[in-house]
């Protein structure tokens, strides 16, 4: 399997940010159980700012292709509510330790 890192980061300049990510969070986080039953998710977490609030996502996911990556992103419900602002992905290999 291919392995990506995707670094998410939410839109700092927009009050409401936050909100929409806490409405979308239940559905995110759905989600994400399914990708890690199907083994495509390794690990994820939230950024934080100084406050402790969440500011944005990383994750590190697998899929067979380059293209059920993308498949996935655009049904993400942090991309399809509007949470996501700017979003990297790169390959990426888990270190076998």
């Amino acid at each position: 399997m291919l392995q990506f890192i995707v670094l998410a980061y939410d839109d700092a300049t927009d009050p409401f940010s936050l909100e929409r990510r806490m409405d979308m969070r239940p559905l995110h986080l759905e989600g994400a159980a399914k990708l890690r039953s199907s083994n495509n998710f390794i690990i994820g977490g939230a950024f934080l700012d100084e406050a402790g609030r969440m500011t944005g996502s990383m994750m590190i996911v697998q899929f067979e292709t380059e293209e059920a990556l993308h498949e996935w992103l655009r049904n993400e419900p942090y991309v399809t509510g509007k949470v996501w602002h700017k979003i990297e992905v790169k390959p990426f290999r888990v270190a076998d330790v």
